[in-house]
C-alpha cells in the first residue's frame, strides 16, 4: 500500500513538472501545410488518430485545397516534432457527414466563401504527454486565427466521432445492443433509427465517469473546453471504425467563441451541459428543468 501511495505521488510530482515544462508559455503556433518539410508531413500521417491518411495524395487532399487548413502546437525543444494538431475544413453550413468532407474528388470552395469552420480531426502526437491538455489552447488559437483572416466566418462546429457510445450501449441496454450488431452494415439498421439517435443523445448528455465527466472521451474534452452539443447526425461515419464504435452517429460541438469560457466555468464546477435546441428535439421533450434557447443537462 505505502509503495503505491508513493508511486501515485511520484506520478503527481512527474505531471506536475511536464505540466510546467510544456505550458502555453513555451508553445508556438503554426499552420502545416503542403510546402513544410517532409519529416513534418510524415509525422501528421502517422499520428492522424481520426481518420487515417493512407496517401501522400490523402495528405496533399487535405493540406493543399483552399478550403482546407491544419495547425500545429510545437515545442521549443523540438521545433520539427508536433505535439498536436487539428486539421479543419472551410464549408458553407454545418456538415453532416464526413465522406463528402474527405472525398477526393469534391468541389474546392473558395475560403472568402466559407461561413464555417469544421475541426474534423484532432490528433495528439506524443503518447508520454497525454495527461496534459494542448487541444482546448489549439482550438481556440485556429479560431481567432482564422476568424481574422477570413471575417465571413460564423460558425465554429467539430465533426466528432463518438468511440465509447456502443461499448456503453452494450453495458446499458444489451438487449438493444444485441439486435443492433448484426445489421450495423445493414440498411436494415434503418430501423432502429429513433431509438439508437435516443440513446446516443442519452449517451452523450447523462452518461458520467465518477469524477462526473462526460463518459464519452471526445465529448469530455470537448464539453470541458466549452463547446455546446450542436447536432447528432445520423449514418455520419460509413467507415468500419465508425460502424464499430457508434453505429456509424457522428455529434458535431460547437464553440461560440463568445461564450466558451462562461460554458467552460459552469462544465467544470457542476457539469453542466450546454446543448441546441436541435439537440434536445431528439429526445421528443424538454430536457428536466430546462429553459428556452439554449439547454442544459447535468
Amino acid at each position: 500500500m505505502a509503495d503505491r501511495h508513493s508511486a501515485s505521488l511520484v506520478d503527481a510530482d512527474l505531471l506536475h513538472l511536464l505540466r510546467s515544462w510544456f505550458n502555453r508559455g513555451f508553445l508556438s503556433f503554426s499552420p502545416i501545410t503542403w510546402s513544410s518539410p517532409a519529416d513534418l508531413l510524415e509525422r501528421v500521417i502517422r499520428h492522424e488518430a481520426v481518420h487515417n491518411i493512407h496517401s501522400w495524395d490523402a495528405l496533399r487532399d487535405r493540406l493543399l485545397p483552399a478550403d482546407r487548413r491544419c495547425y500545429g502546437f510545437f515545442h521549443q525543444s523540438m521545433p520539427g516534432e508536433p505535439l498536436i494538431f487539428v486539421e479543419v475544413a472551410l464549408t458553407r453550413g454545418t456538415p453532416g457527414s464526413i465522406a463528402p468532407l474527405l472525398a477526393s474528388d469534391r468541389d474546392v470552395l473558395d475560403a472568402g466563401a466559407a461561413d464555417t469552420a469544421v475541426f474534423y480531426s484532432i490528433s495528439n502526437c506524443q503518447d508520454g504527454l497525454r495527461g496534459i491538455s494542448f487541444g482546448n489552447f489549439l482550438i481556440k488559437q485556429v479560431a481567432e486565427d482564422l476568424r481574422r483572416e477570413l471575417p465571413g466566418l460564423r460558425t465554429f462546429v467539430t465533426l466528432s466521432p463518438i468511440p465509447g457510445f456502443m461499448a456503453w450501449l452494450k453495458r446499458e441496454h444489451g438487449a438493444l445492443a444485441a439486435r443492433i450488431e448484426p445489421l450495423i452494415d445493414n440498411p436494415a439498421i434503418e430501423s432502429h433509427r429513433d431509438k439508437l439517435l435516443q440513446a446516443c443523445a442519452t449517451y452523450l448528455a447523462y452518461a458520467r465517469d465518477g469524477h462526473n465527466r462526460p463518459l464519452d472521451p471526445v465529448a469530455r474534452f470537448h464539453l470541458g473546453n466549452g463547446a455546446s452539443i450542436e447536432r447528432l447526425n445520423w449514418a455520419a461515419d460509413g467507415s468500419a471504425k465508425g460502424l464499430r464504435q457508434s453505429a456509424g452517429m457522428m455529434v458535431n460541438y460547437r464553440y461560440e467563441l463568445g461564450r466558451v469560457e462562461d460554458r467552460h466555468d459552469a462544465h467544470a464546477q457542476d457539469g453542466t451541459i450546454s446543448m441546441s435546441t436541435a439537440f434536445r428535439r431528439v429526445f421528443g421533450r424538454r430536457w428536466p428543468g430546462s429553459t428556452a434557447g439554449d439547454q442544459h443537462a447535468r
